[in-house]
């Protein structure tokens, strides 16, 4: 027992001493911790407008974000063996001088995002850091990548390097053969050339949305054959190639919503036979075309929204089978024979809502699972349109027509009735509501036996043109 905890209390020296060393070379405005055997410093929100001179040796993690750190000089950070992550993020950082990062040779994570008055990488600044696998270069404003600036890092899985100012897709990534993420949003790419992003043969998400993108070359996409998640939503696409995703064989995501495409081509996902989530919503499709999604037999959610499309036709799943959800409002759908199928669609599966019909007028507002279809003899569809000018729907309100007919009517009975002594009129109900009816009129028939005929010989051209409104009205 006693050998026991002799072996104990061995093993646990190492660690206690370097937590004591950690602490000890902790630089003054920073703080210091351990945990797991790991030695953090935090430097935040310091104040700092240098590096620190010196750090402790055992340290694996380092936080400067938020000072005013505005040059990296060359080892700036002396020798740290074991530092695995480096953050400078939101800083003031000009420039960065070639070696700055010389004695980290297992340093994994670098974040430099924020700094945005970076603008400018030397090719020789990420110079021995060939185990690096996270890059942050978001938000420098950065014009351009050397082309060799990222050939030091052969190791490297993922680069984030949105919010710049790149025209192309960086000329530095090609070749990158173990990158598996590459975040380049909210830039100003213009285009995706076919030269683009040779030899990505790992990358699985690739996300460009948000540029200015206006053409994609064919077989831009052709080495990355790995990619699982496109995302080229909010460009200016207007047109793609026929073979623009051809070889994407793994796709699971493609993003193409917020573009100005018009139609829907059926060679676009003809390799595409794992995709689940399909984005094609704030277009101006107004055409989709036959087979377009035949091959996506594994699809979770197409969106289509937000576009122009009156009409979608059922050849354009066959001879797939489409068993996720459809996403089709904001559309200005017409809502005859041709859309009779995707009503019964909608009724069978419940992964359909909201498409409100836009015409014809017979229906237009309602939602296409209201509508109801008709069946001629010969057992043929009947718009709804047809239906409403044969025969008017049970239980319907009189129209505006009606309306007005009744109430010419009910004016001249009450017009040519036997006026009801003064006397009568306490015994009947409605007798103040005719009073109030006939104040307006002149008060002639209520005195003697000649204002009688006067109002006789007033009446009969008055019914003669309110036969002529009544007929007319009916007719219309």
């Amino acid at each position: 027992m006693l050998v026991l905890l002799l072996h104990v209390v061995l093993l646990g020296l190492p660690s206690t001493r370097a937590t004591e060393a950690c602490l000890r070379a902790c630089p003054a405005a920073c703080t210091c911790s351990t945990a797991e055997r790991s030695c953090s410093v935090r430097c935040d929100r310091a104040g700092l407008l240098r590096v620190p001179a010196e750090f402790p040796c055992e340290a694996t993690s380092i936080d400067l974000d938020r000072n005013g750190l505005r040059i990296l000089g060359e080892r700036a950070f002396g020798t740290l063996p074991s530092l695995r992550r480096l953050s400078l993020r939101h800083n003031n950082l000009s420039f960065i001088t070639p070696g700055a990062f010389k004695g980290l040779p297992r340093l994994a994570e670098l974040r430099l995002a924020h700094n945005g008055e970076l603008r400018y990488l030397h090719a020789r600044t990420f110079v021995a850091l060939g185990r690096l696998r996270r890059l942050d270069l978001a938000a420098c404003r950065l014009f351009s990548v050397p082309e060799r600036l990222l050939a030091e890092l052969p190791a490297l899985r993922e680069l984030a390097a949105f919010d710049n100012l790149f025209r192309r897709v960086p000329g530095a990534l090609r070749g990158l053969a173990n990158l598996t993420h590459a975040h380049l949003e909210r830039g100003r790419i213009e285009a995706v050339a076919s030269s683009s992003l040779l030899g990505l043969r790992r990358l699985r998400s690739l996300s460009l949305q948000a540029n200015r993108v206006r053409v994609v070359h064919a077989g831009a996409f052709g080495d990355c054959g790995a990619l699982e998640h496109l995302l080229l939503n909010d460009n200016l696409l207007a047109e793609l190639p026929a073979d623009a995703f051809r070889g994407l064989r793994r796709l699971r995501t493609l993003n193409l919503g917020g573009n100005a495409l018009g139609v829907v081509a059926r060679a676009w996902f003809a390799d595409l036979a794992e995709l689940e989530l399909l984005y094609l919503d704030r277009n101006s499709i107004a055409f989709v075309e036959e087979g377009a999604f035949q091959n996506l037999s594994g699809l979770l959610a197409l969106h289509l929204n937000s576009n122009r499309l009156a009409v979608l036709s059922w050849a354009a799943f066959q001879p797939g089978f489409f068993l996720g959800r459809l996403f089709l409002f904001r559309n200005p759908w017409r809502c005859d024979c041709h859309l009779e199928w995707l009503r019964d669609w909608i009724e069978g599966s419940g992964r359909v809502a909201d498409v409100p019909c836009a015409s014809p007028g017979s229906v237009a507002g309602l939602d296409l699972s209201q509508v109801a279809f008709e069946r001629s003899p010969d057992g043929l569809c009947v718009d709804p349109e047809e239906l409403n000018l044969t025969t008017s729907s049970p239980g319907s309100s009189p129209g505006p027509v009606a309306t007005t007919v009744s109430r010419f009517s009910s004016l001249l009975s009450k017009l040519l009735a036997p006026r009801v002594p003064v006397e009568e009129t306490a015994n009947v109900t409605g007798g103040l509501a005719n009073a109030s009816l006939f104040d307006s009129l002149p008060s002639c028939g209520v005195a003697g036996p000649g204002h009688r005929t006067v109002l006789l010989f007033i009446s009969r051209p008055l019914l003669s043109v309110a036969h002529y409104v009544v007929f007319g009205l009916q007719r219309d």
